[in-house]
């Protein structure tokens, strides 16, 4: 059993490999261009800031309901949100905007293939 598990933990680990390399590296800037009040940012400051642990979640969509609805919710009950179904969903790092981006399915699991990513210049002056 264990062998078998490790054989699917395999297939999935290409599946999602396969996955990552469709996407296109020749969009994504490279961390050496990042820069801190126009000067280059060096090895050293890189270094202390790519170990900070940040959240990434992705929202399909947000509605305001009156805590009345609220408490009346049970199981099968519907909530409409502001999106529109097959609009991008907002990817969020610590609750900032980072990119737009749509469901995908590798092996049984959910994932986002990102479709609209903001330069980092915008994603840094977000974060201020």
């Amino acid at each position: 059993m264990t062998e078998e598990n490790d054989v699917n933990q395999d297939e999935m680990a290409d599946e999602w490999a396969a996955a990552m390399a469709e996407q296109d590296d020749t969009e994504s800037a490279p961390l050496e261009n990042l820069k801190d009040e126009g000067k280059p940012l060096n090895n050293e400051n890189l270094d202390v800031i790519l170990e900070i642990p940040v959240t990434l979640s992705m929202e399909v969509g947000r509605t305001n309901i009156a805590i009345r609805n609220l408490l009346q919710l049970n199981q099968g009950s519907v909530v409409e949100l502001d999106r529109l179904a097959g609009e991008p969903l907002d990817v969020l790092v610590n609750g900032t905007l980072i990119a737009h981006g749509e469901v995908v399915v590798v092996n049984e699991k959910y994932g986002i293939r990102l479709t609209d990513v903001m330069s980092p210049s915008e994603r840094i002056k977000k974060l201020k």
